[in-house]
């Protein structure tokens, strides 16, 4: 499974949706350009959805790499990028990883001239790491990101679409996004209902069989309420990497 672009290892990387409409070029383009700094996620077509990170630029074994923070009380922000100017890291436009091979500007931003349609495939892929700038014309530079700890805990799921879910752990709430994903079952077969059976389940009631984002979606459609779930995720992206459907104990 691809994970988030790293300094020199690069797999393209990944925030959390809302119904607001989508800010685009045209409509900012009479205010001062607004700059936000993030993870871009897919939000329909030509439509991507951001987080306001606060970026802190370093070097990481020499690579100009950013590391980004939360900032308190930041919306999500969906943006409109039909016609817009996307910078890559990579070499090429249609990689999916770096290759080893960087193109950065002097602030560590991707330099690699790219498209609309270039966004949307690193989109499909993961989450980005990129800088927004709106104006006239939106411009999205992609850039290196520093890497995150995941965190691993136990919780419900409530589906939102089939890439997002709310994941309810404690007394937080996060919206996590997922394009590629592991799904542990403990059912007989990835295209079970929820909790349909248990003939693959541990003896701490965690599914061992292993399917993926295309069953973990339709079982959640399917079931149509909240699961409980351990989850594998990564916080400052909002990016889910694992999941386990749990059976309750007897």
């Amino acid at each position: 499974m691809s994970r988030s672009i790293i300094a020199g290892l690069a797999v393209l990387a990944g925030a959390a949706s809302i119904a607001a409409p989508a800010i685009t070029g045209t409509a900012a383009a009479s205010a001062k350009p607004t700059v936000v700094y993030g993870f871009a996620w897919a939000d329909g077509p030509g439509t991507l959805r951001i987080t306001p990170h606060r970026p802190r630029l370093v070097k990481l074994e020499g690579t100009p790499t950013y590391r980004l923070s939360p900032i308190k009380g930041a919306k999500e922000l969906r943006v409109g990028y039909t016609g817009a100017d996307f910078r890559r890291v990579t070499a090429e436009c249609g990689l999916k990883e770096t290759e080893g091979v960087v193109r950065l500007d002097g602030n560590g931003l991707g330099r690699t001239p790219c498209t609309d349609s270039d966004l949307t495939f690193a989109l499909g892929l993961n989450p980005v790491p990129v800088r927004i700038s709106l104006g006239p014309k939106v411009l999205v530079q992609e850039f290196l990101v520093s890497p995150a700890e995941n965190e691993t805990a136990y919780g419900t799921v409530r589906r939102v679409n089939d890439t997002t879910v709310l994941f309810r752990t404690g007394r937080k709430t996060v919206k996590l996004g997922y394009t590629l994903l592991t799904f542990e079952r403990v059912t007989k077969r990835c295209g079970d209902p929820w909790l349909a059976n248990r003939v693959n389940a541990s003896r701490t009631g965690l599914g061992t069989k292993t399917c993926d984002q295309r069953s973990f979606a339709k079982a959640l459609r399917t079931a149509g309420r909240p699961v409980r779930v351990k989850a594998y995720y990564d916080p400052l992206s909002g990016r889910l990497d694992q999941v386990w459907e749990v059976a309750p104990r007897r």
